[in-house]
Parts: C-alpha cells; structure tokens; sequence
C-alpha cells in the first residue's frame, strides 16, 4: 500500500480502537496500525500467498471469502472496518458496504477511479484500463465491479451511508491539484470514511 495513503487511514484510526481488515492483502496496513495506533485486531483475506504473509508479518488473520462469509461476524464488535482497494471485487459491494458499517460505527474504503482521464482514454480506444491502481489484464483481474467516483457516492447516497470525510488522490499519490477540482475526472482513487 502506497505511504500517502496508509498515512490518510492512518489518521483516520483512534488509537487502541478494535479493527477489521477485509482483503487485508499482505498485512502491512494492520501491522503499521498496531504498531502506531496500538490497535487490536486481525484481517481477512482469502489469498494463500497473502495469508502467509499476513503470518510472517504477525498480523492475526482469517481465511474467508467476503462475498460469502461476512454475516459470519456479530454485528458491532468493532470500532472501525476497513475494506481498501477490495469493494471492486466483490459480487455485491453494496451488501458489503452494509454490512461493514452493522459491524463497526465507521468504515473506510478505498477504491480505484475508473472515470479517471487515462482510463476513459483507453476505454475511448477500445482497450480496457491498465493502470498502476488497475494492473490486470481484463481477463486477469479480480475486479467486477469497477466504478467511478461519482458512481461510488450515488451508492453511498442509495444506501442512506453518509460520507464523512473523502481524499482523492492524484496520480502523483498526492492530495489536491485538479484532483480536489474534479475528482471524478482526475483523482486515481477515491479514500472515503463512511458511517450510517
């Protein structure tokens, strides 16, 4: 994960506060948040390769697919939930979404822009988006449901989930510039913290 953005959750996350990690990928978030946030918690991730990382690292985590086994937890055990650039793998996002704020008063999410201007570029071309946030061929990659900023917060605003902070970040991995501007056009992804 990218420093920029590990700082942005960082600073989002109370100290000593109870945390979940969904696609927690190799652990590196999890583990800098016990290290400077003094957070309990653990992952979860479904990747073999991943989880042995998450082990080596000594970040707690459980096997689980998202898509099936979130109703698995009991509601309000957690402070905070984290899903960052997941939601666009799963097969309902939405349900997702729900769910991670029954378990927890807030959330963050982070996810790639796919209105960002290369990726309607290669889209204009006739090519599916590569990008640093979007590396997968489109026959490779995991991401079903890709979608822009704007797409994201028409969601939020379906589901009555309020958005109570928001950082585009640019492909510089910075804040601000015309990604502030028109985030829908220029930021790379969007980090949201949300609560219902």
């Amino acid at each position: 994960m990218a420093i920029k953005l590990s700082k942005i959750i960082n600073s989002w996350v109370p100290e000593n506060s109870k945390v979940i990690d969904f696609g927690c990928g190799d652990g590196s978030l999890l583990k800098e948040l016990f290290e400077n946030k003094q957070v309990l918690g653990y992952g979860v991730e479904i990747n073999d390769t991943k989880i042995e990382k998450c082990i080596e690292k000594g970040v707690p985590v459980i096997k689980l697919n998202i898509d099936k086994g979130l109703n698995d937890f009991m509601s309000s055990n957690f402070d905070l939930s984290i899903m960052a650039r997941s939601i666009q793998c799963l097969k309902n996002p939405d349900l997702a979404l729900n769910r991670m704020l029954e378990l927890s008063k807030r959330c963050v999410v982070t996810l790639p822009n796919l209105g960002y201007w290369r990726c309607r570029i290669n889209l204009a071309s006739g090519k599916m988006p590569i990008t640093p946030e979007l590396p997968s061929s489109w026959y490779e990659t995991e991401n079903i449901h890709l979608c822009t900023i704007k797409d994201f917060e028409n969601l939020c605003l379906k589901e009555n989930i309020n958005i109570k902070d928001k950082v585009f970040i640019n492909r510089n991995g910075d804040q601000g510039g015309l990604s502030k501007i028109n985030p829908n056009l220029f930021a790379v992804e969007g980090v949201y913290l949300l609560e219902k």
